[in-house]
């Protein structure tokens, strides 16, 4: 296996843990609320949390990736994230369960930057979208193992053990990365001229309009995102009456249409629509909107779960253009901080989210509203990106930014 090979495989299996840990309360929540007698504002407020901590480490994990490499971020922060998994399973109170969930998402956000620093640096702006929707497929496939393993586990026990089962992984992840992964691949120590040519880097692009347009972009995508993602599990017990323990693997099929998703629009992204990815985002949101809009107003349990699966499909394959966009668009010299600042935006709009998610449900008594919010935040997003195509065109930036 070449070496780029083995580093795809690796940010797999990260992001896969990543999210098996990620997910995981999601799936649990609705027995969570019931054993500590938690509104839907409290739980919003909890998977808030975690989006605050994920954000505000969004930019210094960049930066910390470009100063020391990306290396030692995957070692630590699988560890890291690991040992906030297992707290949450030992927590009870509100305020405790917030204080884990934040440092979770501290820890969780020290390394998302470090990967798509570490995909930009091995593999062409032509072949980014590609390289990413590997990697990329582990937060579909993520989601759909979780689903029915949380499910097996609440059947068997408390919740707890479903946070003290997905402590394991984390561990052995960060072993096989700091075995596996060279120094020199991961990168090494920057100098002072490498610094003072990021500082440069970052007055430039920090006043491009291709900068804030993909900033604000990404922001009303993870409202969507995470408002789906977070939220789904609840919709369909509370306000759909399934019970997430019958419905069994049908519980994981919108996941695997996210993963059907990635893969084709990581292959178009990085085939006959490569200089079309902002306008691949506009659709893909777009259509999005319309699935989600058809899942709160059907009268089918069924066919709210086709409407699910179509917003997945869209919502996931619309990750790896993304991706590819900010590998494109980044300055050579600070990768990992472009990324860290173009993700901080998206992770404003995972934080907005559940809390407003979360407000709705509890002052309305329903989803509906909140669909509402995240089908308008996605339609924003389509408009931003519409404008992106125009400003990605103009610039007309070389496709190959990375070795061969």
């Amino acid at each position: 296996m070449s070496l780029r090979y083995k580093l795809l495989m690796l940010t797999w299996l990260l992001q896969f843990v990543n999210y098996l840990d990620r997910v995981s309360i999601s799936v649990a929540a609705p027995s969570m609320m019931k054993a500590l007698h938690l509104d839907a504002a409290q739980l919003g407020v909890i998977f808030a949390a975690f989006a605050l901590g994920y954000a505000l480490m969004q930019l210094p994990g960049g930066m910390l990736s470009d100063r020391f490499g990306t290396k030692a971020l995957l070692v630590v922060a699988p560890l890291l994230f690991s040992l906030f998994t297992g707290l949450t399973g030992l927590v009870s109170s509100v305020a405790a369960m917030v204080m884990v969930r934040f440092c979770f998402g501290l820890s969780e956000g020290s390394c998302n930057a470090a990967v798509y620093k570490l995909v930009a640096d091995n593999f062409s702006s032509k072949d980014a979208a590609r390289a990413h929707s590997v990697w990329l497929s582990a937060l579909a496939i993520g989601p759909a193992v979780v689903a029915p393993v949380v499910v097996w586990l609440l059947v068997r026990g408390p919740w707890q053990h479903v946070f003290f089962f997905f402590a394991i992984p984390g561990v052995v992840v960060s072993l096989l990365i700091f075995l596996l992964i060279p120094p020199q691949v991961a990168g090494a120590k920057s100098s002072a001229v490498d610094r003072a040519e990021r500082r440069a880097h970052w007055k430039t692009f920090i006043r491009l309009k291709s900068t804030w347009l993909l900033f604000f972009g990404y922001m009303t995508f993870s409202i969507g995102y995470w408002g789906f993602l977070g939220w789904v599990p609840s919709y369909l017990s509370v306000q759909r009456h399934i019970d997430l323990k019958a419905l069994g693997f049908a519980a994981s099929i919108p996941y695997l249409f996210g993963f059907l998703g990635l893969i084709v629009f990581g292959t178009l992204g990085s085939g006959a629509l490569h200089r079309k990815r902002p306008v691949m985002l506009a659709a893909g949101y777009t259509g999005t909107a319309i699935a989600l809009y058809f899942t709160f107003t059907a009268d089918d349990p069924a066919l709210c779960i086709a409407g699910l699966s179509a917003a997945a499909f869209l919502l996931y394959g619309s990750l790896s253009p993304y991706a590819a966009l900010v590998a494109h668009l980044a300055p050579e010299g600070a990768r990992g901080g472009y990324a860290g600042f173009i993700n901080t935006g998206g992770q404003i709009g995972g934080l907005t989210a559940p809390l407003v998610v979360g407000g709705i449900v509890k002052a309305s008594g329903s989803y509906n509203g909140g669909f509402v919010f995240m089908i308008s935040a996605l339609l924003i997003g389509a408009v931003c990106f519409v404008f992106l195509q125009s400003q990605v065109s103009r610039r007309q930036a070389p496709l190959v930014n990375a070795r061969a």
